[in-house]
């Protein structure tokens, strides 16, 4: 056999590169898609169902594979990730009624399809919408209503999570204070109880709320 001439061998070398490359990008095709299309026909699923494009679930999902492999997140993990946007307070408390929002299936659970359907109205949803997200949140036992119990819950979470931090500190009472504010404002048949219609009502006349909920307009 003969010996192959320095070209002919650069010339292979070429070609063997030429096909890695192409292996190469293949795999990355094949990777993209199934970042997406992880399950059978959940891309056109969610293109539907969510206001977020294709490239937009691509890097959603991206993302949310990076945190989770498995595909789902538990509660304990959701408050680990969730813990390193708050490093200098507890979060683990508001953690828990946010995941309790996005399992919309109640097992425990957060898929990516839960993760994004909750995003794209947080995000993406007229303020209807996210007004009854919100309502959901902090009506925790799900009841259709919120009491003050409920509400003072999530505002020591909120105090907790981010209000030893801010300057000037927020007050101890601050909470309580912020409860009775909101109950001043939103309880208008003076029952005790916010029910859904109160809410997006008083919500709705208050420009402060209305002009945050614009604030999250196109933030991916």
């Amino acid at each position: 056999m003969k010996a192959k001439t320095r070209e002919q061998s650069l010339s292979d070398s070429r070609e063997l590169d030429g096909s890695y490359d192409q292996l190469t990008d293949s795999i990355e095709d094949d990777f993209e898609l199934s970042t997406v299309c992880y399950r059978p026909e959940g891309l056109e699923k969610l293109l539907e169902q969510t206001k977020f494009t294709k490239k937009e679930l691509q890097i959603l999902y991206r993302g949310f594979k990076n945190e989770c492999p498995s595909g789902v997140v538990n509660e304990e993990t959701f408050k680990l990730i969730y813990s390193q946007f708050f490093p200098q307070g507890d979060s683990s408390t508001y953690a828990h009624f946010l995941f309790d929002a996005f399992d919309t299936q109640k097992n425990g659970s957060v898929s990516f399809e839960d993760f994004v359907a909750g995003l794209s109205i947080i995000l993406r949803g007229s303020i209807n919408d996210r007004l009854n997200w919100a309502f959901n949140l902090y009506d925790l036992n799900k009841d259709g209503c919120i009491t003050k119990e409920e509400m003072t819950d999530i505002m020591k979470s909120i105090y907790d999570m981010m209000g030893k931090c801010t300057y000037p500190s927020m007050k101890e009472t601050a909470p309580s204070e912020h409860v009775e504010n909101f109950f001043q404002k939103m309880d208008r048949n003076k029952d005790g109880v916010v029910t859904i219609d109160e809410f997006i009502e008083s919500c709705q006349k208050d420009e402060n709320i209305m002009q945050s909920m614009q604030l999250f307009d196109n933030v991916i």
